[in-house]
């Protein structure tokens, strides 16, 4: 009899074994991702893995310039990274010899009213807002581009430029990158580290997704 009072004081359910199990895995993946977060906000880990999606920062020169916008932020204004992307288009515009500027996405309104605004002349700006994506736009600008001479240049956010200049060149369009410094420039201060690991999380999800679907 005592016997078996010591083996029932001793046995498990499987409901209580579940219990335990669940909560020591639970408590890994916030413990798991605590060190993460530190890790990512100490270390300028996501400005590491910009700089390789996008090659080196250079501003080439030529004669048409295509733009890539970013959606529009939460309240419909320029993203972030719409803005940087026109102010590297403007100084690429007035430093570079470029003789046309293409912008594609439907965040472009906002680039195309800003460059106006700057000096850009409006008739020299080619635009299109239709594409949803990355590859829309890459399929867009093959039809835009036909028929316009002169080396063109590829102006899109660091993180963005390793998918987009294989999503155009596989559309059959020669083009030359000008990556714009994003995501480094958030990964210089601490506070935009870990947004701009999260950014890079994406694109590099974004990535594979275009590669299971032969876009680049």
């Amino acid at each position: 009899m005592a016997d078996n009072l010591i083996l029932l004081a001793g046995a498990t359910s499987p409901r209580s074994a579940f219990s335990t199990r669940l909560a020591q895995l639970v408590i890994g993946f916030f413990a798991t991702t605590g060190i993460l977060a530190v890790l990512v906000t100490v270390l300028p880990v996501a400005g590491w893995w910009a700089r390789a999606y996008s090659g080196p920062i250079e501003q080439p020169k030529g004669d048409v310039l295509v733009i890539l916008s970013a959606a529009n932020d939460d309240h419909g204004f320029i993203s972030f990274s719409s803005y940087w992307r026109t102010r590297y288009a403007l100084t690429a515009w007035r430093t570079g010899g470029f003789r046309q500027v293409v912008i594609t996405g439907g965040g472009g309104p906002g680039i195309r009213d800003f460059l106006i605004a700057e000096g850009v002349p409006s008739q020299d700006i080619l635009a299109e807002w239709q594409s949803k994506s990355t590859h829309d736009s890459g399929i867009a600008c093959a039809h835009l581009l036909q028929g316009i001479p002169g080396r063109k240049v590829l102006l899109t956010s660091d993180f963005h430029m390793y998918r987009s200049i294989r999503v155009f060149r596989k559309a059959g369009i020669e083009i030359a990158p000008m990556p714009v410094p994003d995501v480094l420039k958030a990964s210089r201060h601490l506070n935009g580290r870990l947004p701009a690991f999260e950014t890079m999380v994406v694109e590099t999800t974004k990535i594979v997704g275009y590669r299971l679907r032969g876009w680049i």
